[in-house]
């Protein structure tokens, strides 16, 4: 009995690893191509070095391990290859910008004053104002500080407001003749705000617990709920206010706002109606005078209607239309010719009519 024993493999190379394929042997075709890359690399090797030496002729003799001069690398030129590389010698003021910045002006901001846009300012008239925007939103001037402009906003408003270290000082010691008193409940911790610029001593507590007497009105609820005019509510002396910014835009006139016990006082007094029936009748009158205007207005329109439309009508019939002209009679088959009567006024739309003696037409007056 015979049996053929395995052979054992090759031993693999150095290098290789565990189940990894030999490498195949190089071919003729890439020995080749290898051989053409490195003669093409060492053509562009000697056409540097040449490019190197005609740009320094000083430095002809190109030795090995020696620094070249600082005079031979700045006139070295660019490569031949780098695109527009024939334009890097030219001087700096030949530059031109892109074609996007051509339109660029260069500003010197330091020689540059701010005219605020064309329109006034505080500084312009500043006894103007409407220039002055009142409700603290004006500029930071220029020669403070973020910190110091506010601790200065919030001292004026304290000092507008009479609060804080502004709030006028009070003592037990002083002649009671002389205090000022709330008057309602007698305190003596007023409002000094109102007490300045409405002419109440009132104190906060009585403001609150009496709405209907010390609340405030526009001057537009004036004007409309207790008939009082415009030069009436212009005067200090006679109604005092208080201005406040407007709500809706800050640029418009200030907002007044005036206490309600003294407008009542004034409107129910014998300067003005004399009493609330006395003004609630003035009101009626106005409201029928506006009714009966709109009414007669109305009626006038009507009228100017009306008068058109007869006219436009009168102009079609004498234009001809199926039945005949205006005025035949149809039926006997001659004209019948109108005799107008007198023109009597019709009380209802203040329009004259005239009458036909014969056929008893009637036609309104028509003005053209």
């Amino acid at each position: 009995m015979s049996a053929e024993r395995p052979s054992t493999p090759p031993s693999q190379p150095k290098g290789w690893e565990a189940g990894q394929l030999p490498r195949a042997p190089i071919t003729p075709e890439q020995q080749r191509r290898m051989e053409i890359s490195r003669m093409k690399a060492k053509a562009l090797r000697e056409k540097r070095e040449a490019e190197l030496s005609q740009a320094g002729p000083n430095d002809s003799k190109s030795v090995t391990g020696i620094k070249r001069s600082f005079t031979s690398m700045a006139a070295s030129s660019q490569p031949a290859n780098m695109r527009d590389a024939s334009s890097s010698n030219r001087p700096l003021d030949s530059i031109k910008p892109a074609r996007n910045f051509t339109s660029y002006v260069d500003y010197d901001f330091s020689k540059m004053t701010d005219t605020k846009g064309g329109f006034l300012t505080q500084e312009d008239d500043p006894f103007n104002k409407q220039l002055h925007v009142p409700d603290g939103k004006e500029q930071k001037p220029a020669h403070m500080t973020q910190k110091e402009w506010e601790r200065d906003q919030i001292l004026q408003s304290l000092k507008r407001n009479r609060e804080g270290p502004f709030e006028p000082g009070l003592s037990v010691l002083d002649d009671k003749s002389k205090q000022k008193t709330c008057r309602e409940c007698g305190s003596i911790e007023i409002d000094w705000k109102w007490e300045e610029e409405l002419k109440c001593c009132i104190c906060h507590t009585c403001k609150e617990k009496h709405p209907e007497k010390y609340s405030l009105l526009t001057k537009t609820e004036a004007k409309e709920d207790y008939l009082l005019t415009d030069p009436e509510l212009r005067d200090e002396e006679l109604l005092p206010r208080l201005e406040r910014p407007n709500p809706h835009k800050s640029t418009w006139n200030s907002m007044m706002l005036y206490l309600r016990y003294q407008v009542e006082e004034y409107a129910f007094s014998d300067k003005k109606w004399g009493s609330t029936e006395a003004l609630d009748a003035e009101f009626e009158r106005r409201e029928n005078d506006k009714k009966r205007r709109r009414e007669a207005k109305f009626k006038t329109k009507l009228q100017e209607l009306k008068k058109r439309t007869r006219v436009e009508a009168y102009r079609r019939n004498r234009q001809g239309a199926s039945g005949g002209e205006f005025g035949d009679d149809l039926g006997s088959g001659r004209k019948h010719v109108h005799q107008w009567g007198r023109s009597i006024e019709n009380p209802e739309t203040g329009i004259g009519v005239k009458t036909c003696v014969e056929c008893g037409m009637e036609v309104e007056e028509l003005e053209f």
